[in-house]
């Protein structure tokens, strides 16, 4: 587990460009993420994440962060800065 924010489970994806003439160059498929600052009712304060903007879909149909982190699995976290937080919820 990396402590690199809220991604979700996504990771950066490989494959190839293949053009008209099938010739196929590597490329690679960045997830999008996102600084963003993201209100805790439980901390009463913004937490400044590095976060997916599947995540944040994700955090507004659970209805906040604070609902997110108690809702979501650790193994989906997939972060130590999740989990951490989630343990202090």
């Amino acid at each position: 587990m990396a402590d690199r924010g809220l991604f979700g489970g996504k990771k950066i994806g490989f494959g190839n460009n293949v053009s008209f003439s099938e010739r196929k160059t590597r490329r690679t498929w960045m997830p999008n993420v996102q600084q963003k600052r993201l209100w805790s009712d439980c901390f009463d304060t913004m937490i400044k994440l590095r976060i997916t903007t599947s995540v944040l879909k994700t955090i507004d149909k659970h209805g906040g962060l604070d609902n997110y982190l108690v809702n979501t699995a650790d193994v989906k976290l997939d972060s130590a800065l999740g989990v951490k937080l989630k343990q202090m919820v």
